[in-house]
């Protein structure tokens, strides 16, 4: 097996042996960046100005936790150069480190990338961290081996829009809940098959959404048929249009890459690849696990979108009507007005990494971030046990929301990470009244043309939407344009 392939099945987290030489690098020491590479002047037209090593962090009280948060947004901002170590030339934007076919000159080739030399280049509607108009897309491949080319031509390539990062530390904790209480009924309906010899059938549900069942034997294997929404692991993953980055820092790691042509080391540097400059830009361990992590407290402390509440008083009464309406018509059964979280308490990196993101096993202690604490997060309502309810409009699960009558959702020809083409992770919609234009393209202008796009799981809802009278759609629209990002 080549160590690209077995790269492959290691970062994909498919499984859990290690190729035996890729096994002795996996418990070795991470390699932390030194990018104080020559003096650095207050003119210096790079971002990567200072290394914030990680044990720094971790355990640290606000103020530093503050100025980790501070340059994370410097670095998100900031406008990346080849001294920072963008560009990719020899190698591509696939999560696994892979090496171009035939090497580049082009600093910006807007197809394979890099696209951008700043993240705020793309997130940034209405403010840093939003979304991103359709002059920011991207080019996108199936994500793994096969991100080498040279053509828009939509068999090599999907085109994608920006999404929003605000709230995304709530997102995320969310989803490491529920992943947490869906590998927990798999644990239970192995047991039960165990100590009685007999199949046993587990339904799951977590935070009152379904995800299909499992099925044990009592030999201690499962069929996994009767799953929905969710990958074979049980993780939810809550990040990419697709539902494929389980949490921030996967996200940041690949989006470095893909985007700026800056590799994390911890990935892309010697203890994977054997080199320190894998994409052979003359730039050695270009980012530090410390700054990505930087990159990662920021984005989680994105305050969540909210309503707007200085309504004229006729959009305030038809966005009330159209609240009632919206879930009258079975639209809140996927966009889910809330979602209950047990903890506050962010920790970078995840328990849910795989081998190539800094994981807890790595580290002394994580970087740990109570997103209550912060000043938005203390008018967050809870409910009734004390969890915080998160207003995200939305479920973190996969549907196949495209179909022959409405293709327009689904009409990629490229699957992504094993996921099909015509299934997308429900759109959190707390911030939709700034993030237009909408669908994975950024092609439809107007929330009633995707609603009216939605196919396949959403076909009821879409058609309960067309039965509607004007008023009651309109009503509907004044409700969403009222969900918005914070300025």
């Amino acid at each position: 097996m080549s160590t690209q392939k077995s790269l492959l099945r290691v970062f994909s987290g498919r499984t859990s042996v290690l190729p035996i030489a890729l096994a002795a690098l996996a418990f070795s020491t991470p390699v932390m960046a030194d990018n104080m590479k020559a003096a650095n002047h207050p003119w210096d037209e790079h971002v990567l100005t200072k290394d914030m090593p990680f044990s720094d962090y971790a355990g640290a009280d606000s103020d530093a936790l503050q100025s980790l948060i501070d340059f994370g947004e410097t670095l998100f901002s900031g406008k990346f150069t080849p001294k920072d170590g963008v560009g990719r030339p020899d190698a591509t934007q696939a999560i696994v480190p892979t090496k171009r076919r035939r090497p580049t000159n082009l600093a910006f080739q807007r197809l394979a990338g890099m696209d951008a030399n700043s993240c705020a280049s793309c997130h940034n509607s209405p403010v840093a961290g939003g979304a991103g108009d359709f002059t920011a897309n991207v080019f996108v491949s199936e994500g793994f081996e096969s991100a080498d080319f040279d053509t828009i031509d939509p068999q090599f390539s999907n085109e994608r829009g920006t999404n929003a990062l605000f709230g995304a530390g709530l997102v995320e904790l969310l989803a490491r809940e529920m992943t947490a209480d869906l590998q927990a009924q798999r644990r239970s309906v192995l047991k039960e098959a165990r100590a009685s010899g007999a199949d046993a059938k587990q339904e799951l549900s977590t935070k009152g959404i379904t995800f299909g069942s499992l099925t044990a034997h009592p030999d201690g294997t499962l069929d996994v048929a009767g799953l929905e929404g969710v990958d074979d692991d049980l993780i939810i993953r809550p990040f990419g249009q697709k539902g494929v980055f389980a949490s921030l820092r996967q996200f940041t790691v690949n989006a470095l890459n893909q985007h700026h042509g800056i590799q994390a080391s911890e990935r892309f540097g010697a203890r994977w690849t054997g080199t320190d400059d894998f994409d052979g830009d003359d730039v050695s361990d270009e980012i530090s696990t410390g700054q990505v992590s930087a990159l990662v407290a920021w984005q989680a402390t994105l305050a969540p979108p909210q309503r707007r509440e200085d309504l004229p008083k006729e959009w305030a009464e038809a966005a009330s009507t159209g609240e009632k309406l919206f879930s009258d018509i079975g639209c809140a059964s996927c966009h889910r007005p809330t979602l209950p979280l047990e903890s506050s308490v962010f920790l970078d990196p995840s328990p849910v990494e795989n081998a190539g993101t800094l994981r807890t096993s790595e580290v002394d202690a994580p970087i740990t971030i109570d997103l209550a604490e912060t000043p938005w997060g203390k008018s967050l309502e809870r409910d009734a046990e004390g969890r915080l309810l998160v207003p995200l409009f939305g479920d973190l699960k996969r549907h196949r929301i495209a179909d022959a009558a409405r293709p327009t959702l689904g009409n990629e020809l490229l699957g992504q990470r094993f996921v099909a083409r015509d299934v997308f992770i429900t759109a959190e919609l707390w911030g939709i009244g700034s993030t237009s234009p909408y669908g994975h393209r950024g092609d439809l202008t107007t929330l009633h043309e995707v609603i009216d796009a939605h196919g396949g799981a959403a076909t009821d809802s879409r058609k309960a939407y067309s039965d509607l009278d004007e008023a009651q759609r309109q009503s509907i629209i004044a409700f969403l344009r009222s969900l918005e990002i914070p300025q």
